[in-house]
């Protein structure tokens, strides 16, 4: 685990650094990388709550066979999501018309293709959480009157919010960090939808310099996520 992350160090070319990370190319790639993440981050906690009580409340045969569906982005190859979304949102895909043309290779599309890919760790979140609930305090909350809505605002979304933060923090990480899904529906297009993992994989072969620093920066920024996402859950503990 450490050799990979030393090997990257040891290339990076630490006095000119600072030059590297702050040209307009990176910069512009790390702007939209950052916008973009933020946005499917919005997106994944909108739509994977609401999955995540869903595929909790489900019994039967039915349950693994929609969680299978919702986890399948975190084993699907890159690539392949990547074509699912093009045949699905591309000029020619199954809503391609009915959008009103194809938002393929867009910024929409880069956004699109992050909540594709970081959804299942919102929906494992809510849905783990869900689990290691007796539902005690929400049958005493029930018993002394409140409604349904006022026991989901007031008891079961306060009690889920280390979960729902962990999830939103590991979706905003793989979302900052998607690649294939990107590149095959969304392009490579500079301000529009190269995004920082883009600009390193296009960088590699004529500034090697460049793409070491700019992973370097990712690498940290990844690291630091990570901690920050855990550090909720043994708060709560």
């Amino acid at each position: 685990m450490l050799l990979p992350l030393a090997g990257l160090v040891a290339r990076v070319e630490w006095d000119q650094f600072w030059t590297l990370v702050t040209s307009e190319a990176s910069l512009t790639a790390l702007g939209l990388s950052l916008r973009t993440a933020l946005a499917a981050t919005g997106l994944t906690v909108a739509l994977g709550v609401p999955l995540g009580f869903v595929l909790h409340g489900m019994r039967g045969p039915a349950r693994g066979l929609v969680r299978a569906v919702v986890l399948a982005p975190l084993v699907l190859p890159p690539v392949v999501g990547g074509l699912a979304l093009l045949y699905a949102f591309g000029r020619r895909g199954l809503l391609g018309e009915e959008l009103g043309g194809s938002i393929a290779f867009t910024t929409l599309a880069v956004v699109i293709a992050q909540t594709f890919v970081a959804m299942p760790f919102m929906v494992v979140s809510v849905e783990s959480a869900l689990a290691s609930r007796t539902g005690r305090h929400e049958a005493i909350a029930a018993t002394l009157g409140a409604s349904r809505t006022r026991v989901l605002a007031r008891v079961t979304m306060p009690a889920l919010a280390p979960a729902l933060a962990t999830g939103a923090v590991l979706a905003f990480a793989r979302a900052l960090g998607e690649f294939g899904a990107t590149l095959t529906f969304a392009g490579s297009l500079a301000g529009v939808t190269r995004t920082a993992p883009l600009e390193i994989y296009l960088a590699r072969e004529t500034d090697p310099a460049a793409a070491a620093a700019l992973s370097l920066v990712l690498v940290a920024v990844a690291i630091g996520v990570v901690a920050l996402a855990y550090r909720p859950v043994r708060g709560a503990r």
